[in-house]
């Protein structure tokens, strides 16, 4: 993969894998985050029910599927699922934030079976708006918000 910057951290938040791992594979996320409208301890608000992007290289040639889970599945059947460990806001307005989470034990399989953490990065888009989620007539609606994001899938360190 060659080097790898570090993410610098406002906050003290570190969304950095541990020290060792190393990165195995990165692909751009392009698709949407859907959102359910719900009531949540008595207010209406958009929940993240799943994403649903295509995964691509860095030459544009569509390499997998993002979804829920979440998951990442490559053309090949490899996959791995993963679940939040940290996250941080992302820096550009209306975007989702960036996050590392942990592989679920289990869930990784062939290109990916070395897969410990994954980072989401340079996210655009994908926040839910703040609008449309108000009342009980508006509960189980659907919406679909545009994002993509970097996703950087790391091996950890064979110390």
């Amino acid at each position: 993969m060659g080097s790898l910057t570090l993410i610098a951290q406002p906050g003290g938040v570190s969304i950095d894998p541990p020290p060792g791992s190393t990165a195995v594979l990165q692909a751009k996320g392009a698709g949407v985050q859907i959102y359910s409208c719900a009531e949540v301890q008595g207010t209406f608000k958009w929940t993240l029910k799943a994403p649903d992007a295509k995964l691509f290289d860095e030459s544009g040639k569509q390499i997998g599927t993002h979804f829920a889970g979440p998951t990442w599945r490559l053309a090949d059947g490899s996959q791995v699922e993963g679940e939040v460990v940290t996250s941080r806001p992302a820096p550009e307005p209306n975007a989702v934030p960036w996050l590392l989470l942990r592989s679920k034990p289990g869930t990784t399989t062939g290109k990916l079976a070395g897969v410990a953490f994954t980072q989401r990065t340079e996210t655009r888009g994908g926040a839910a708006p703040g609008t449309g989620c108000r009342s009980p007539g508006d509960l189980n609606q659907l919406l679909r918000v545009p994002y993509s994001a970097k996703y950087t899938f790391f091996a950890a360190s064979q110390r």
